[in-house]
């Protein structure tokens, strides 16, 4: 049977109206601007007279229209020509499609601009500078041509760009070249013997430590702030894992175990309300195992719940906690809105861990230790029953596994990694609140485990660095940070479902008999193990 392939008319419409769409969304939410001011700082203006915003606009517009035409010139199917005309004309088809949607959308806005009618009430961001600047300062019909024209031959160039370039002889033949040689070097049993000696090892652990130890005195306060909250978002993600990436249960509230930890700690340590003023040691340990009953409390009742129903348990039991600590009427408990401030911070030995760097080591030395315990917990008999677990219930349990007192472990192992983040949050900032503890905690935890890689301990982070360090480093795209996070989750369901760096599937590994000798000579093996 003939395999039906999609056509390079097919291939340039569909990515000329995914482009066309999305340079219409984009302007409809002012991304355009936020682009341009970025591409201005990459580019640092080193131009005399400082390049103008004009430019760096066009800049951008240059880059998505090279890449609508890489879209459309996409790599065909297996048994499909892959011609140079066939990529050429789907890159001038989706440059036309995308070019003709975006002018009629520039001119409609741009005339309506231009009669003086203020069109924020629809669209806030549509502000009549701001029309006027992707329009580039022109008559509405020359901007719209402008942009039909860009699209078009920024397309067709992205399309030649694609073919000749990605996919031409000479790049196949280096990758192949590429390949082979690192082949041989893998295969060589004397590099395999270094790479997988224990002295390489202690050599890898050598230069992390010394990583480690060097660069929180060197990045300074504002780096060592924001690597300490990827440090604390990594503890969640780790608690978080366990709860849905190994035994599966979907909760949408884990920001309450986070919270629950951050006010025991701050209700022991704070001079108000209560000045109980306990050690901070002490207060930790109780944030950690407040939390970790509160787990084994909410999971009782809700352990016949499953899928979305257990997701909208956890959900409420999340947000009944975040207006409880907000609620006036517990203001003499929990200080209500005002929060808890001037909360005590570590001492080790009579020293003071109260600077920047100091609470970096430390929030290091958790994660250290917290990714070692739930490694070890992941690869033990718990762990294995978790995984069978999130894999089939039913079958687990038919097999022996007692699946409500794992599903009840996980939670509260999992409450306990979140009550820890929670009172390290609250010391280092000295400060915690009812607006420290909000859904978007529990969403953000739940997209880093998703991204990175369900039941991974690298994905979760990688994932910790990608979600909670980039928007601190580009704020710009603050405003965009949910769009962001909407996207790249589409984005990895389509193309990656499994995360950036998923975790294995087990392998069983077997009894291996043992090798005996008789009294003849002869090899044999041993009947218990055989």
């Amino acid at each position: 049977m003939k395999t039906k392939h999609a056509s390079p008319l097919q291939n340039g419409l569909s990515a000329g109206a995914i482009f066309g769409i999305l340079s219409i969304f984009f302007m409809l939410t002012g991304f355009n601007e936020t682009a341009a001011n970025l591409v201005g700082r990459l580019l640092r203006n080193q131009v005399p007279n400082q390049m103008p915003a004009m430019i760096n606009l066009i800049v951008f517009l240059a880059l998505m229209s090279l890449w609508c035409g890489s879209m459309a010139a996409k790599k065909p199917e297996q048994g499909a020509p892959d011609r140079y005309s066939n990529a050429v004309f789907s890159g001038l088809v989706a440059g036309a499609l995308a070019g003709l949607i975006t002018a009629l959308f520039v001119f409609v806005t741009g005339s309506i601009n231009e009669a003086g009618t203020d069109i924020r009430g629809y669209f806030p961001k549509m502000a009549p500078a701001y029309v006027r600047f992707y329009l580039f300062n022109l008559p509405v019909m020359t901007g719209a041509i402008y942009h039909f024209a860009m699209l078009l031959v920024g397309s067709t160039l992205g399309a030649l760009m694609s073919r000749g370039v990605g996919r031409s002889s000479w790049r196949v033949k280096l990758n192949r070249e590429i390949s082979d040689s690192s082949k041989k070097l893998t295969q060589n049993s004397t590099f395999d013997r270094i790479l997988n000696s224990k002295y390489s090892q202690y050599g890898m652990f050598a230069l992390l430590a010394a990583a480690l130890i060097i660069l929180p005195r060197e990045w300074g306060p504002y780096w060592n702030y924001l690597m300490g909250t990827v440090g604390i978002y990594i503890l969640l993600g780790i608690g978080l894992n366990i709860i849905v990436g190994l035994s599966g249960q979907l909760v949408l509230g884990y920001v309450a175990f986070f919270g629950i930890g951050a006010y025991t700690f701050g209700l022991l340590t704070s001079p108000q309300p209560h000045a109980i003023m306990m050690n901070f040691w002490l207060a930790l340990l109780a944030g950690v195992a407040l939390a970790s009953v509160t787990g084994i409390l909410l999971g009782l009742p809700i352990m016949r719940l499953r899928g979305d129903y257990l997701a909208i348990v956890t959900l409420g039991f999340g947000e009944i906690i975040r207006i409880l600590l907000k609620a006036d009427i517990l203001e003499f408990f929990t200080a209500g809105p005002k929060g808890l401030r001037s909360l005590a911070q570590p001492t080790l030995f009579g020293k003071s861990f109260s600077s920047d760097v100091d609470f970096m080591y430390l929030i290091i030395l958790a994660v250290i230790i917290s990714i070692f315990i739930a490694n070890r917990i992941e690869k033990s008999r718990i762990g294995r029953a978790w995984i069978s677990i999130r894999e089939d219930a039913v079958v687990s349990q038919a097999t022996g596994v007692d699946t409500v007192r794992y599903k009840l472990l996980a939670l509260a192992i999992g409450a306990a990694f979140a009550g820890l983040a929670g009172a390290m949050f609250a010391s280092r900032n000295q400060f915690t609140g009812p607006e420290d503890h909000i859904l978007m905690v529990s969403i953000n935890v739940l997209c880093l485990v998703i991204v990175g890689g369900m039941g991974s301990i690298p994905g979760i982070i990688l994932g910790s660095f990608v979600l909670k360090g980039l928007p601190e480093i580009l704020r710009e795209f603050e405003a965009y940070r949910m769009l962001a996070f909407g996207a790249l989750l589409v984005v990895m369901m389509i193309i990656r479902p499994e995360g950036l760096l998923p975790s294995s599937r087990p392998n069983y590994e077997g009894l291996k008999p043992d090798i005996k000798e008789n009294s003849q000579g002869e090899v044999v093996e041993d009947a218990a193990h055989s």
